[in-house]
């Protein structure tokens, strides 16, 4: 069972490692967004070859596991003479996964804009550029934030995997402790609890963002709909007869 020496000596290193856990996860999840919506831009263009490498990539990313994917550029790379340090390696790897899953958010988040916006915009004589980032990407954010917001708290424990290419984030700090001193139970509920305590003000920021940008309103969905803990315990009510 737990004591109170216990979480005393292992919170430190944890809490370490947790922080790098935070760094990668935030700035893989902040490139990723540039990145996705560079390819969710190029998965509409006119030009096939384009198109058809974009796909492809997508593709081979979403067809493949991330944790595969970080065992390929830390492991794998070296082997060409490309030799990356953990940290970086873990960088690429979560920005490479996620980057292909927010193209395609960014796509149909814009292929939702009614097509009558895009043609009363280029009546005016407005450039595509300038359509894009006035009417047309501000609105799609809108649709698309519940779905980055999943992406965000999920790439926090994503990030999980990155400690198998020895980087010191949370899990590979746990498991250092526990190998060390058997621990175990202690050692990765501790990791556990970490974990929670990441993900779940990730999840409240998420929600608040849409209450502020009133996401359900402008999306044509009742104001009033329960949210997702109202839902939860719904469930549970006993049913009138």
């Amino acid at each position: 069972m737990f004591s109170l020496d216990d979480m005393i000596a292992f919170l430190p290193p944890l809490l370490q490692g947790a922080w790098l856990t935070i760094v990668v996860s935030v700035l893989s999840f902040v490139l990723a967004l540039v990145v996705g919506l560079l390819l969710g831009i190029a998965r509409m263009s006119r030009l096939a070859p384009l198109r058809l490498v974009t796909a492809f990539y997508i593709q081979v990313i979403r067809g493949t596991p991330l944790l595969l994917q970080l065992f390929f550029i830390y492991y794998v790379l070296p082997y060409q003479g490309i030799v990356l340090s953990p940290f970086v390696s873990a960088i690429i790897g979560l920005t490479a996964n996620y980057a292909a899953y927010m193209a395609e958010i960014f796509r149909s988040g814009i292929q939702a804009i009614p097509k009558g916006q895009w043609e009363a915009a280029a009546a005016t004589g407005m450039s595509k550029r300038l359509l894009m980032r006035r009417i047309i990407l501000p609105q799609a954010l809108r649709i698309i934030i519940p779905s980055l917001g999943n992406n965000f708290v999920s790439i926090f424990k994503d990030s999980a995997l990155v400690s198998v290419i020895t980087m010191r984030d949370l899990m590979f700090s746990g498991q250092l402790l526990a190998s060390a001193t058997f621990k175990h139970f202690e050692i990765y509920a501790m990791v556990a609890a970490i974990y929670l305590a990441i993900s779940y003000p990730a999840a409240m920021l998420v929600e608040w963002i849409e209450r502020k940008l009133e996401i359900g309103r402008r999306l044509g969905v009742e104001p009033d709909r329960p949210t997702a803990s109202r839902r939860f315990l719904r469930m549970w009510r006993p049913v009138r007869t």
